[in-house]
């Protein structure tokens, strides 16, 4: 659990700090751009924290919050498969 907050923590460098420093961009944004593709993730939003961020808050807090709501999400899923798997 420890490695799993530490990872948490530091995400942010790499998914935001250093992706701007480096100017990283996603490779299918860029390719999409190239085609013309008209961009609908505003205008069909479905992710309850859409590019990881949370309103209010800056870009950094809202990657790990959004990366401890992943591992939440996850464990959860594993102790309900787990139960169920010892019940038959």
């Amino acid at each position: 659990m420890i490695f799993l907050a530490i990872i948490i923590l530091v995400s942010p460098i790499f998914g935001i700090i250093l992706a701007d420093i480096v100017g990283f961009h996603e490779p299918l944004d860029i390719a999409a751009k190239r085609v013309e593709l008209h961009d609908l993730s505003k205008d069909v939003n479905w992710t309850p924290l859409f590019d990881y961020a949370v309103p209010g808050l800056s870009p950094e807090i809202g990657y790990i919050i959004s990366g401890l709501l992943g591992i939440t999400i996850i464990l959860v899923a594993g102790l309900v498969f787990k139960g169920r798997g010892k019940q038959q």
